[in-house]
């Protein structure tokens, strides 16, 4: 299954920039992190927020999921998240927003190191797929209640 259309243009962005420009493009996703919190005013059907060791602090994931079963993610961090836990936040909030739940779950974890190259993939091994897997997990639960719900 190919990745949603937003993701794979990202992943297209940084597969042919040059490692400095990589690096640099992570930083700015990284500040933009922010900017994937919760919006005032909005529900959301799923919250999961927790302090998992393989990251440096708390972790809110919100899942809205509209009635076209599109999923919409706010992501919250806590001060210690490092860098590049916080670029891959928002890449994967701007690439899997408005994908459907199926799509969201089918998303394998190989785009990752063309996103940030392998070098970092080697380093931060676990941090950089971390936010995905929650992501992941949310979706999942959100799922599975659902269905628990059904009659």
């Amino acid at each position: 299954m190919p990745y949603p259309t937003a993701l794979n243009e990202i992943i297209e962005l940084f597969e042919f920039l040059p490692e400095a420009a990589r690096r640099e493009t992570l930083i700015n996703y990284a500040d933009a992190a922010a900017a994937c919190g919760r919006k005032e005013g909005v529900a959301y059907n799923l919250e999961d927020v927790r302090k998992d060791e393989e990251c440096t602090d708390t972790v809110g994931v919100f899942v809205r999921v509209d009635d076209e079963d599109r999923v919409h993610f706010a992501i919250e961090l806590g001060p210690k998240v490092q860098t590049l836990t916080k670029a891959m936040t928002a890449i994967l909030c701007r690439g899997l927003n408005g994908s459907t739940l199926i799509e969201v779950m089918a998303v394998p974890a190989d785009f990752v190191p063309r996103i940030i190259g392998a070098e970092l993939v080697r380093l931060r091994s676990q941090t950089v797929y971390y936010v995905l897997g929650r992501m992941k997990t949310a979706v999942k639960m959100f799922t599975d209640r659902r269905r628990a719900e059904l009659p």
